[in-house]
């Protein structure tokens, strides 16, 4: 076994995966140096030989899948896929955007990414035979994240799609290791980084576009449904996307807040074998006051091309709010999206691996305190206090 200080060593895992697939280009000039901020974290994080091991290997996946997605990219004529009238679903984590994701889904006019096409992109999905053996490797990948985090599927019991599930959009950006998300490094016995590696929303979006087209190649033609957290990243989504539309889902700050905690919490537990709930709550209502401040200052936030929705009444009457975000965009919305939207209702009860419970005394501060904090943005997006006691169960949405 190598000395610790070189099983991540960055050279060396970039050389080993042009080595493997006698590939160079990662399609950014910058890849090299980001990607070694990438390695130097994970050397950081305390990780016994072991650990660093599976982060190497991890590194590996994504390195080599990069080459060949960019190599796709020669071969094939994917730049002349065009990508119109995206529909994107946003808000703060815990305010109903996966289900939301899950029911635009299935319309039968839209197409969203699926995790065994953005695990294993190349060579392009729609070129995939029955034989291919990625949706299978998916499943067994999603079998064993869901082994290692089982407390997943209280807050998103819809991850039971295994590698047919749906991917945030972020997902798209791990093989250019500017987020790790838990889908790319549950093997890696490390908490969640939910920052800290560089950012650059133009660049995030053109290699988010890219994989777009990669994934509607010699496919029908259909709209693409999908979702993200992309509330602070408007200008470059909009330049990159500039005819999509967007269903923003707002809900109480408090509630978001208490209820991201207990599913990083529990994320982190799952992926490092413990967790320091105070240090969450710190993390997690730091990233959220960041965001809600970003949300009230910025200037593209009245675009007509935003239709904001409250979750009450997304809760209240899911299909009926989708029905007015369709017709605000000029979407048909047809009896064959209907009936697809309230069967997935009625046959995907989001309490089937049993109820998620969060308390707000998670979040460890003076709750009337940061209810008034927060009170311009409930009154800009005419938001109530949701009224829930300590350990409130929360439908999973």
């Amino acid at each position: 076994m190598k000395p610790e200080n070189e099983i991540l060593d960055a050279d060396t895992l970039l050389a080993a995966a042009e080595q493997e697939t006698g590939l160079s280009d990662y399609g950014d000039d910058t890849l090299r140096a980001r990607f070694k901020l990438a390695a130097a974290h994970l050397q950081n994080v305390g990780m016994n030989p072991a650990g660093q091991q599976a982060g190497a290997a991890v590194c590996h996946w994504l390195l080599t899948s990069r080459l060949s997605f960019f190599e796709d990219h020669k071969r094939f004529p994917l730049a002349q896929e065009k990508i119109e009238r995206p529909l994107f679903a946003t808000g703060e984590p815990r305010s109903g955007t996966t289900l939301l994701h899950a029911l635009l889904s299935v319309d039968p006019n839209g197409r969203a990414l699926r995790f065994w096409e953005v695990m294993y992109p190349s060579p392009p999905p729609g070129l995939a035979g029955p034989d291919d053996p990625r949706p299978a490797r998916a499943d067994e990948d999603w079998r064993d994240i869901l082994a290692r985090i089982p407390k997943w599927l209280l807050s998103h019991p819809y991850n039971d799609m295994l590698g047919n599930g749906l991917p945030e959009c972020e997902r798209t950006w791990a093989f250019d290791f500017r987020v790790m998300t838990p889908t790319a490094w549950w093997r890696v016995p490390m908490g969640m980084n939910i920052g800290g590696l560089p950012v650059d929303p133009p660049a995030q979006y053109r290699i988010h576009k890219m994989m777009l087209q990669h994934c509607q190649y010699a496919r029908p033609e259909k709209y693409w449904v999908l979702k993200g957290f992309h509330g602070h990243r408007l200008e470059a989504l909009f330049a990159t996307y500039p005819d999509a539309q967007i269903i923003w889902v707002h809900r109480d700050p408090v509630q978001v807040i208490a209820s991201r905690i207990k599913m990083a919490g529990d994320l982190v537990e799952g992926l490092a074998g413990s967790v320091d709930w105070p240090a969450q709550a710190k993390l997690h209502l730091a990233a959220s006051r960041a965001s809600f401040k970003a949300t009230m200052s910025n200037p593209l936030i009245g675009d007509a091309r935003i239709h904001h929705v409250r979750y009450q009444d997304f809760v209240a009457d899911p299909v009926g709010t989708i029905r007015g975000f369709y017709q605000r965009c000029g979407v048909p919305f047809t009896a064959g999206a209907e009936t697809a939207m309230r069967d997935y209702l009625r046959n995907n009860r989001s309490d089937r691996y049993g109820k998620f419970q969060y308390s707000p005394d998670l979040i460890g501060e003076d709750l009337e305190a940061l209810h008034a904090e927060f009170a311009p943005y409930r009154e800009r997006f005419r938001l109530e206090i949701e009224q829930r006691k300590s350990g409130a169960v929360e439908v999973n949405r």
